[in-house]
């Protein structure tokens, strides 16, 4: 319906379909591109932004996965669940029509309570069995130097996360908008940003 929870966030159909033919017809080509998250979040805020429809969600993505592939046919694009790109289970009754896609997760802690694996595992992971699944955005906040334990939300989301097959990227490479993996653009590393700076080199030869 095109209402935002902040004004920074104000776009439009026509803006959004615009930006991505633009970028589809820029970046066709280009090797180092992999991916195009077509909308990186999507929430109504329990009916304060209006509403919509997975059918309706389902259908405005497939045309920007058509608009896209009208320039650009290498690059795959992504498709975001509904709770801020958390839920995905309407995989299970309608997953979106077109090939040579994947599916967008941002399982945060605050998401479920605990125990999370079993509530994980029926939010998205089933779909990892089925369909290309990327978390493109996992983070906490830490205080520096904290060891964690293993039944922690670090831990727990990287050994789920990559134990079913499913890639991952730590937000946010920023001192300000959190959670931060940076205290400054000194790039000294905050107690997150230790724990994912281990995880990606304790994985990088896998």
């Amino acid at each position: 319906m095109e209402l935002f929870q902040d004004p920074m966030y104000d776009t439009t159909r026509k803006e959004t379909f615009q930006f991505w033919r633009l970028i589809a017809q820029h970046y066709r080509g280009n090797s180092t591109i992999a991916f195009y998250e077509i909308v990186q979040r999507a929430d109504a805020l329990p009916g304060q932004l209006g509403t919509t429809s997975w059918s309706e969600w389902k259908k405005f993505n497939e045309d920007a996965i058509g608009l896209i592939r009208a320039f650009d046919t290498n690059t795959i694009p992504l498709v975001a669940g509904f709770d801020w790109a958390y839920d995905l289970t309407p995989l299970n009754i309608e997953p979106i029509q077109a090939e040579r896609i994947g599916y967008v997760t941002h399982p945060y802690a605050n998401k479920r309570p605990k125990p999370w694996e079993p509530k994980w595992e029926e939010d998205f992971g089933f779909a990892a069995g089925r369909y290309p699944i990327i978390a493109t955005e996992i983070g906490f906040s830490v205080r520096k130097g904290t060891v964690l334990k293993d039944d922690d939300y670090g831990p727990l989301i990287v050994n789920y996360l990559e134990g079913k097959g499913i890639s991952w990227v730590a937000w946010c490479f920023d001192p300000e908008w959190g959670p931060t993996l940076l205290h400054s653009w000194d790039y000294d590393l905050t107690g997150s940003g230790e724990f994912f700076k281990e995880a990606m080199h304790k994985n990088a030869g896998n």
